[in-house]
């Protein structure tokens, strides 16, 4: 027996394992938050010092201003109308993908069907493969089908996708079949079935996705520069490429734009940050 309050070799290792952690993970947050200080620092200087010194940690105070978010809000052309174009697209993919990336894995979770197994590996290859690759095909099919330049084309190719199935595919393979067996018997719908008995369920890999596919679809680029056509209708990224011409450049606009946008990505994962943990790890518990 070992008297309490008394240190043990066990206990001793056990602290020093914390303490190491802990300075890792502070320093590890610190890093990784000297990028958004350098854009913040940078949105209190003006364009010709950003080019001339580039981002840096410290405020010179003697030539600090307010003169971009002045500009932001009063002046930006715009810059608001690409933000409310990313934000409405990524709610709308967000909320789409999740819906149907979740009847995906709910039919390879919860159905005995033909060509299951082989369907379920089409899709963990399809995971495999770059979007570079994927490009090509969808932009021709997106013309055949006559959704150039619309919003359209840049949320379909993505509704379902592989990684988003594959996760909740794992997490619903946790989830007991008597649920279903329990809701049968009670007379409830297939589908009355998934959004009254399963779906609550799936609250945590709901919002981990969320978090994820919200990521990426905000800071999509690529895909919707080469469907996205009208000024009118580009994304945020898009726009603030714009800005950036062989005629001139606004780095003022540009910068205290893209520190802005970093707000509606931290709102998302602090809404859904107590389930994010949660969700990530159950999903990976069983294969």
């Amino acid at each position: 027996m070992v008297a309490p309050g008394v240190e043990t070799p066990a206990k001793r290792r056990h602290l020093g394992a914390r303490t190491v952690t802990s300075i890792v993970l502070i320093v590890g947050t610190i890093i990784a938050l000297i990028p958004f200080w350098a854009i913040f620092v940078g949105t209190f200087h003006d364009g010709n010092m950003l080019v001339r010194y580039g981002l840096n940690l410290g405020i010179d105070f003697t030539q600090a201003n307010f003169d971009n978010w002045v500009m932001l809000f009063t002046n930006s052309g715009s810059y608001f109308t690409w933000f409310f174009n990313s934000l409405m697209l990524t709610a709308a993919q967000v909320v789409f993908t999740l819906l149907v990336s979740s009847f995906v894995a709910y039919g390879f979770a919860m159905y005995e069907f033909r060509f299951k197994t082989t369907l379920f590996i089409l899709v963990i290859v399809l995971m495999t493969i770059p979007f570079e690759m994927l490009m090509l095909p969808l932009y021709v099919q997106t013309n055949n089908m006559n959704l150039s330049d619309s919003y359209a084309a840049v949320l379909l190719p993505f509704l379902a996708q592989a990684t988003t199935i594959f996760f909740f595919r794992q997490y619903l393979l946790g989830v007991p079949r008597e649920i279903l067996e329990a809701g049968r018997i009670d007379g409830v719908t297939e589908f009355g079935i998934f959004f009254r008995l399963v779906l609550p369920v799936m609250t945590p890999a709901m919002a981990a996705m969320a978090i994820l596919n919200g990521m990426a679809s905000w800071n999509n680029f690529l895909w919707p520069l080469l469907v996205l056509r009208t000024p009118e209708k580009y994304t945020l990224p898009i726009g603030l490429n714009t800005l950036l011409t062989p005629y001139g450049n606004n780095y003022e606009l540009l910068i205290v734009g893209a520190f802005f946008s970093i707000f509606p990505i931290m709102i998302l994962f602090f809404a859904f940050q107590r389930f994010f943990i949660a969700g990530m790890t159950a999903g990976a518990v069983k294969g």
